[in-house]
Parts: C-alpha cells; sequence; structure tokens
C-alpha cells in the first residue's frame, strides 16, 4: 500500500513500514511543512493513505470535504509502537482505506468511518 506519513508521526516507523512492503513516504523529509490542506491534497494525488496523529485531517476530510485515499490515524501510540499499530490497521481494513475510510487506532481498538458515511 501506498502511504504518506505526516511529519508527527515517529520517522523510525517509515523503515519498519517500508519493510513491510509498503511505499512509504515521510513528510518529515519535506524542506518545509506544506500544511495539513497542501499534506492531504497531496496524499489525495499520489493516491497514498494518510497516517498521522493530527484530528484535524479528520476534520478537513468530514466537514470540509476535502478528498483523501483513506486516513488512518494513531492515538497515544508511542513513538516505537506507531508502525506496529499502522501496520495491523492497515492488515484489517486494507479494502475500506482503499474505498478512502478514517481508521482511528488507539492501544485499545480501531473505530473506522467508512467513506459511505462521510
Amino acid at each position: 500500500m501506498k502511504l504518506l506519513l505526516d511529519a508527527c508521526v515517529w520517522g523510525g516507523a517509515r523503515q519498519q513500514l517500508s519493510q513491510a512492503g509498503h511505499d512509504v513516504v515521510w513528510a518529515g523529509d519535506w524542506r518545509e511543512d506544506p500544511g495539513d490542506d497542501e499534506i492531504l491534497a497531496r496524499a489525495d494525488r499520489e493516491s497514498r493513505v494518510l497516517v498521522t496523529l493530527d484530528k484535524d485531517f479528520g476534520e478537513l476530510a468530514i466537514v470540509h470535504g476535502r478528498r483523501h485515499r483513506g486516513i488512518v490515524r494513531l492515538v497515544n501510540i508511542s513513538a516505537q509502537q506507531q508502525a506496529s499499530f499502522c501496520l495491523q490497521a492497515l492488515d484489517r481494513y486494507a479494502t475500506e482505506l482503499d474505498a478512502s475510510a478514517i481508521v482511528t487506532v488507539d492501544a485499545q481498538r480501531m473505530r473506522i468511518r467508512s467513506a459511505r458515511s462521510e
């Protein structure tokens, strides 16, 4: 799966996700932070699922109707566990994410908002 990791996601997660076979871009490598709107737009243009810690992307997608190719939001997950929890979400909800779902992941559970409920 193609992923765009927001700069707030631990950079070490990129390598772990790449080793699991995913095509990963990390916004932390960019010269400047282009802002949430452009990050979400770039993920959409490149057909990438956005992985973030930031709830603002869900608001952009749901409230403001911004296009996206799926969002995984990690909540209160330690940096070293971010890749592991992300991989679980990708494995469990790949089909739904491919259809632009939003998956919220915390240590206790995963919640999904399908594209048709937006």
